[in-house]
């Protein structure tokens, strides 16, 4: 499991076994750590609890701009569970410093499968980020990726996020893979912990690094118990109804 421990959530195995388990502790990485990206990347983020950051999070775009991405688990406990309360954005995070400064997040929502079962088919889940007194919505600050659904399993990509204990974005540029109907998935050296919901995304712009989001570290295994293999599951039409209901919210 790719967020930090904040609780025990109930996870269901490939065999749809509902099992109680612990968040995923970090391992040491086999394989080298992967580079911090430069420049910033605005549109990802960290997502914090009581200071600590435990996930990360992307801005996708959206009709108000004010939209997140991320790994269902990294906003709900899934079966039994409920949201998480008090969780803050902090969008292009580096060196302990939020350029950008915290946004709050609210509005999240995740599938009712998830809620009732922690199914890890639609381990993806979205929010709203806010900030009081910004003039502007978080989306013309920071940018963001467009949601691609339906696409192939195999394509190339560049996946991003915050490792624990690590406060600079590490990046990986690799392909995806097809693991199952519903899942897919990426090799990349070092993705442990706090990398939950981390964008695999297509097709990045050299200047601005935005791209088409296809899919986010979550899904089997939480989204992977080695910090070298991460899975996403697959985005299709039940995502696209996810994001319609999520950006429809008042």
């Amino acid at each position: 499991m790719r967020r930090t421990v904040i609780g025990l959530f109930a996870l269901m195995s490939a065999s749809g076994t509902i099992v109680a388990c612990a968040e995923h502790a970090a391992e040491p990485a086999v394989a080298t750590t992967p580079t911090p990206a430069k420049p910033i990347q605005a549109s990802i983020g960290a997502l914090f609890v009581d200071g600590s950051h435990y996930c990360t999070a992307s801005v996708v775009h959206s009709p108000r701009g004010d939209e997140l991405l991320t790994a269902a688990h990294c906003i709900h406990d899934g079966e039994g569970g409920g949201y998480l309360a008090n969780v803050t954005f902090a969008p292009g995070f580096h060196d302990g410093v939020a350029p950008y400064g915290y946004w709050q997040v609210g509005n999240e929502l995740v599938a009712q499968s998830w809620i009732d079962s922690s199914d890890p088919n639609l381990d993806v889940g979205f929010a709203t980020a806010r900030q009081d007194g910004s003039p502007e919505p978080l989306e013309t600050v920071t940018g963001a990726n467009q949601l691609g659904t339906n696409g192939p399993f195999a394509r190339p990509v560049t996946v991003a996020g915050y490792p624990d204990g690590v406060d600079e974005l590490a990046t990986c540029e690799t392909h995806t893979q097809q693991q199952d109907e519903h899942q897919m998935r990426v090799d990349c050296p070092g993705f442990a912990t706090g990398t939950s919901g981390s964008p695999l995304v297509a097709d990045p712009s050299p200047d601005t690094k935005t791209g088409t989001v296809v899919g986010v570290i979550g899904g089997y295994e939480g989204g992977g118990y080695t910090d070298d293999v991460s899975y996403s599951s697959y985005f299709d039409d039940q995502i696209i109804d996810l994001y319609n209901r999520a950006t429809t919210m008042p």
